[in-house]
């Protein structure tokens, strides 16, 4: 997997990326067909007090390109809030993956497949 992590008004420490790349390694374990990841982590000044941390990341996927998008106070718990999402959707995504081959007729039990006699 491709990972390239990008900061806007904010300088990337290795801690920061050192924190996004542990994170998605739980992606990783679940779904290993990503092909690349891109995240971008920003501050944004509302006001003269008032901090918003925002993560963002476009994964592409073999099929799908997911976006997702987190804000908190803290960059360290939009960075959580934002692999917590990206995993419920690549869950998501996993399970449509495997859902689509089912079994076939001939591999059910015969209890399933006969007709029922009257």
């Amino acid at each position: 997997m491709n990972l390239t992590i990008s900061g806007h008004h904010l300088e990337l420490t290795p801690p920061i990326r050192e924190y996004v790349h542990a994170k998605l390694e739980r992606i990783r374990r679940h779904f290993d067909h990503v092909i690349d990841a891109a995240v971008i982590l920003t501050v944004d000044k509302l006001a003269e007090k008032d901090k918003r941390q925002r993560a963002e990341i476009t994964l592409r996927m073999r099929g799908k390109d997911v976006h997702v998008e987190s804000i908190a106070h803290d960059l360290y718990a939009a960075i959580d809030g934002l692999v917590d999402k990206l995993d419920r959707q690549v869950l998501k995504y996993k399970a449509i993956l495997q859902d689509h081959q089912h079994q076939a007729i001939k591999h059910l039990p015969e209890s399933m497949t006969a007709a029922p006699e009257e």
